[in-house]
């Protein structure tokens, strides 16, 4: 359950933003035939309803790529094992948001039988599945309660049904729709109405907006999956009034627009999956934009299929996969630098920094602790020791700290107010600790080490004079069983 709720949750940001995307190419395609942005959305309904997709150099997803993209065909901002990792985090591809969600994210407990997030993953798949079940309950029953009120329709002629029991004509039915009208329309008024609701017949519109509303209900915790319907339905209805007008010319506008305006259809917005009604969908706007109709150029329809075109590819395909770090000596130094911050407790950027730091063989993250409620600012780095071959003095006969120096002083350099830095290994129940000071860091470099974390040739440099410089060997500190 937990594994579809995190696939869920991929799908519904990469759908997040594809339909911000689309939501800016309707402002583009404002003045276009409403039918180019109907077509815009079905952008979105790929993203909700498939979870890979093919990759290419040309993607508006690049924009906020993940940085553990791989080019699997799936865009992984929450990763399939964040309920495994010792210091769990999500890339959205949005700094600000990132630093906040992981900032709230609980770090793991060696010692605990269950990572916090793993519970958070397991409730919050409860509660989302709890709310698909009862949002389809609830469509369920809206549509069962218009079949029943339209079984006492009367037949017309071929599949239009008049029936006393509606106030507006609708389109009903999955696989073999039909059109129901309301008892008492004027001669004046059916031509338009029908041919209405034969557009939508003709374009399956009756199939796609349940469709869009089911997936809409998967991805029911996302406002703006439920913005994207609504906009869709809008897009959907006034391309079909523009059908019509293109159909029977421009002198029907008057008439058709107080057909609108009498034949609107007051009801809840999680009920419109249901039919396809002639008075829905933003009646307003819709008269508005059929009083203000004109016939589109030739010249305006190729620029909208062109920008269609673009929009659809750029935000159906995942982009290609990011280059790796180039390193240095073992240390990403560029993606070293970005992490690079003033205070110990940001939480996000000092465990980007620790992440980043190259380990000693046998050594295995296992989470963060920061000490930031007075002075000595402190940093402690738990790691599992499943081999003490990279740790392992053959001189002493016993587990040093000099592993771990560039990698202490390069922390000492890029988190500015760090005073300590503590280092914890759990091993088979037995804990060994090592401490490193800035007064240690400073005194063995014989500067102040944050004076090379100004760019990448300062960090270069600190990293080719630690190489030439050692620590007298201290073995570690034997701490009780854990």
């Amino acid at each position: 359950m937990t594994h579809l709720w995190i696939n869920i949750l991929n799908m519904s940001i990469t759908a997040s933003y594809v339909a911000v995307a689309v939501m800016l190419a309707r402002i583009i395609l404002k003045r276009a035939p409403k039918l180019f942005s109907y077509l815009l959305w079905s952008a979105v309904i790929i993203r909700l309803l498939l979870p890979v997709s093919f990759t290419s150099s040309f993607s508006i997803l690049g924009l906020v790529q993940p940085a553990g993209h791989t080019g699997t065909g799936v865009m992984e901002f929450v990763p399939k094992n964040i309920g495994f990792q010792l210091q769990p985090a999500v890339d959205t591809g949005i700094g600000g948001s990132d630093s906040l969600i992981n900032n709230l994210l609980p770090a793991a407990a060696p010692a605990a039988s269950a990572n916090p997030v793993q519970l958070l993953l397991w409730g919050g798949s409860i509660v989302w599945l709890t709310g698909v079940v009862a949002l389809l309950m609830y469509s369920v029953i809206s549509y069962l309660r218009i079949v029943r009120r339209i079984r006492t329709a009367t037949l017309v002629s071929g599949n239009i049904y008049e029936s006393d029991q509606i106030a507006s004509p609708f389109v009903c039915g999955f696989v073999k729709p039909r059109i129901y009208i309301p008892a008492g329309l004027s001669v004046q008024e059916l031509p338009y109405i029908l041919l209405h609701e034969q557009t939508h017949i003709r374009r399956r519109d009756y199939l796609i907006k349940p469709l869009m509303f089911l997936l809409v209900i998967l991805h029911w915790f996302n406002p703006l999956m439920w913005l994207s319907y609504r906009l869709m339905s809008k897009d959907m209805e006034m391309s079909c009034d523009e059908a019509v007008l293109r159909k029977l010319g421009p002198q029907i506008r008057s008439s058709y627009s107080s057909s609108l305006l009498a034949l609107a259809v007051h009801r809840s917005g999680l009920a419109t999956g249901s039919s396809l009604a002639f008075g829905e969908g933003s009646v307003k706007a819709r008269i508005k934009h059929v009083l203000a109709y004109r016939q589109p150029t030739s010249a305006s329809i190729t620029g909208s299929i062109l920008v269609l075109a673009l929009i659809i590819a750029g935000c159906t395909a995942n982009p290609q996969p990011l280059e790796p770090p180039k390193l240095y000596s073992g240390y990403a130094v560029k993606q070293l630098l970005e992490s690079q911050t003033p205070y110990v407790g940001n939480n996000s950027k000092v465990s980007e920094l620790v992440a980043g730091m190259p380990l000693p063989d046998g050594l295995e993250g296992a989470g963060i602790e920061l000490t930031t409620g007075s002075r000595p600012y402190g940093l402690t780095v738990n790691y599992l020791m499943n081999d003490k071959t990279g740790m392992w003095n053959e001189e002493l006969g016993a587990l040093t700290r000099e592993p771990l120096l560039s990698n202490s002083v390069l922390l000492f350099s890029l988190i500015d107010n760090v005073d300590i830095i503590n280092y914890s290994l759990a091993d088979d129940g037995v804990s060994y600790s090592f401490t490193f000071t800035r007064e240690e860091a400073d005194e063995l470099i014989g500067e102040d080490v944050r004076q090379y974390a100004g760019d990448e040739a300062g960090q270069r440099k600190l990293i080719e004079r630690l190489a030439s410089v050692s620590l007298d060997a201290q073995p570690a500190a034997v701490g009780e069983q854990i």
